[in-house]
């Protein structure tokens, strides 16, 4: 045991040296835009090679079952630094909220969000006063509306070190530092002690999970008698068929794109639930729901989607011209010195990821919120 604590120990360290010696102190910095630019590039470099040479040279012909073992085996690792380089392009590009939701007729994009996230806390149940574990965080978006939404007190867990600083900041920024706590860690072995929370959520997080019966299990165990654990789970349907070379290809490039080691299908997802041990009380791919805008608006650059004005610069960046200028403008920032070596390679990963989220949908083989909420038996 004493042996396992130093390794995990020098492990923090290590991540803690990393994260300073690549973002340094952009933690602080306003806008996804300035704290992108601002990045150590030796460590960028660094972490653009370690995350991508699971993909590089690996097309959707050539994966093998030992690749995606592979993946799956450095989950950790892989997920760190795909955040260590996604982080800033999604606060620039999206949001501090880093999911998908529903939409209205008239609603706005962060309206939307913020329902989005309302919809999980009442699903759960979540009431002020409650402690409440946020599984896989981010910068604390979603913990930071639901704790004003709710007044109950939010913990994220994070792996990313740079997310913590950020959500760390983020609360203070906005008077919140009493009902928020972000504390790094492994959702596969939470440092939380049996029968902690009152209340678990997890927002298109624990897909990154090498098994979702194990992170399950994990909140299972933290979890108090009683208590209620609601996911919105990115999952493959069961019309995917991994023999279809198409459908390997969607599955690959959202895998690429998202840091995701090893997506699976619905049958899976609600079969970890019930391996975890939960009395599963409610579960439906909220993507099948008749909506008039469909969830993946933002990422296809149509304009008939458009709401308002305010979506304008949101179409704009996905039309195809769009998409060529930011990759130019990336371009044109790396060899001016101004971002790091590797801000275009993973911007161009995420419209990879962007175009096979979309054909996913289209074609029913993608849902990046299928809605499981379980309940820990009360003995």
């Amino acid at each position: 045991m004493a042996s396992k604590v130093a390794l995990e120990k020098q492990d923090r360290a290590r991540d803690a040296a990393f994260n300073q010696a690549m973002h340094g102190d952009t933690a602080q910095v306003k806008g996804g835009f300035r704290a992108m630019v601002g990045k150590g590039a030796d460590a960028q470099k660094a972490a653009v090679d370690e995350y991508f040479k699971h993909w590089d040279n690996k097309g959707a012909e050539d994966e093998t079952e030992a690749d995606r073992a592979k993946r799956t085996a450095e989950y950790a690792t892989l997920t760190r630094h795909y955040y260590n380089l996604a982080t800033d392009l999604y606060e620039y590009g999206w949001g501090q909220s880093f999911h998908f939701c529903r939409y209205s007729i008239g609603e706005t994009f962060y309206q939307a969000i913020s329902r989005h996230e309302h919809y999980l806390a009442h699903q759960i149940g979540i009431k002020e006063g409650m402690r409440v574990l946020d599984v896989g965080c981010g910068v604390g978006g979603p913990a930071r509306e639901i704790a004003k939404f709710t007044g109950c007190h939010v913990t994220g867990l994070n792996n990313n070190d740079y997310q913590i600083q950020r959500a760390t900041h983020y609360a203070a920024k906005e008077g919140l530092s009493s009902q928020l706590t972000f504390v790094k860690g492994d959702f596969m072995q939470m440092d939380f002690p049996d029968n902690s929370f009152d209340a678990v959520y997890a927002i298109e997080a624990t897909v990154h999970a090498p098994k979702l019966a194990g992170v399950y299990s994990e909140i299972f165990r933290v979890l108090k008698p009683g208590g209620v654990f609601g996911v919105y789970e990115w999952l493959m349907t069961d019309d995917y068929d991994n023999d279809n070379l198409e459908h390997r290809k969607i599955r690959l490039g959202i895998e690429q794109g998202d840091g995701i080691s090893n997506m699976v299908k619905i049958s899976e997802g609600l079969e970890a639930m019930n391996v975890a041990g939960f009395k599963m009380l409610h579960h439906e791919d909220l993507a099948d729901r008749p909506d008039p805008i469909p969830w993946y608006w933002p990422l296809c650059g149509q304009w008939k989607y458009m709401q308002s004005v305010f979506d304008t610069f949101t179409i704009v960046r996905m039309t195809w011209w769009g998409r060529l200028l930011a990759h130019n403008f990336a371009g044109a920032l790396e060899i001016a010195g101004l971002a790091p070596k590797g801000t275009k390679k993973t911007a161009d990963s995420l419209a990879l990821a962007a175009d096979c989220l979309v054909a996913g949908a289209e074609k029913h083989l993608f849902t990046p919120m299928y809605l499981m909420v379980g309940q820990k038996p009360a003995q």
